[in-house]
């Protein structure tokens, strides 16, 4: 007898469940991963009531390194005037632009054939876990109570994958023998895409001019789309 499969997890309803028990008076801080503004617009729009959150930008993914400083400089313009942004004081931390740091980690050079994937692949697997993994460190070495990431409002991106990543990193740290000693922050699930999130995203980049990239952010994606374009 064949079994059922397995019944998918609803990461926006655990993420709503938990903001209902978010304290109203303190509250409590999040590194937010975000890949550029337009995704992180929506995202902050929902969480900034909640959370005390400071924006993380850590993404040596993104080509070439001129697109990489454009994402970044529309994310602070956005943050200049963007309401949500600013009554919640957020704060932008940048680190290690390093793209050999990415190319290590989804090993395309090793095995070629991950370069040609479409997205959701396991390179795209690769490449959230090197960033979640590096903002689950700045996270517990600054104290935060949650950290988390906007990738789940694209269509484009595996929010189940993400979510996996993220709960790993949160359980190995709990399982840890340091764990006494620091303190190790809770990930914060999400689907952002849900309930309306991406198509908010777009109304807000709208709004307010912005640019919006037309790939991923990696140079295989950039690859990628290039060849559908020819092919069509």
């Amino acid at each position: 007898m064949d079994s059922k499969p397995a019944q998918k997890i609803n990461y926006q309803k655990k993420l709503d469940t938990l903001l209902t028990n978010v304290s109203s008076s303190v509250k409590p801080s999040l590194l937010l991963h975000a890949c550029c503004g337009p995704c992180s617009s929506y995202v902050l729009e929902y969480l900034y009531k909640y959370f005390d959150i400071t924006v993380l930008y850590y993404n040596p993914n993104i080509y070439p390194p001129e697109e990489y400083k454009r994402r970044l400089a529309e994310l602070k313009k956005l943050y200049e005037s963007f309401p949500p942004a600013l009554e919640g004081k957020v704060n932008v931390v940048e680190i290690n632009y390093n793209p050999e740091d990415f190319y290590d980690a989804v090993g395309t050079r090793e095995n070629p054939v991950l370069a040609t994937e479409p997205e959701k692949g396991e390179r795209c697997r690769r490449c959230y876990e090197f960033r979640l993994k590096r903002a689950f460190e700045y996270a517990t070495a600054h104290q935060f109570d949650y950290f988390c990431t906007t990738l789940s409002i694209s269509p484009f991106k595996d929010a189940e994958k993400l979510n996996t990543i993220g709960e790993q990193l949160e359980c190995e740290a709990l399982q840890s023998s340091n764990t006494a000693q620091q303190k190790s922050p809770h990930w914060l699930p999400s689907d952002f895409k849900k309930k309306g999130g991406f198509k908010r995203s777009l109304e807000i980049s709208a709004e307010y001019g912005m640019y919006r990239q037309d790939y991923c952010g990696c140079v295989y994606s950039k690859n990628n789309k290039n060849s559908a374009i020819i092919e069509e």
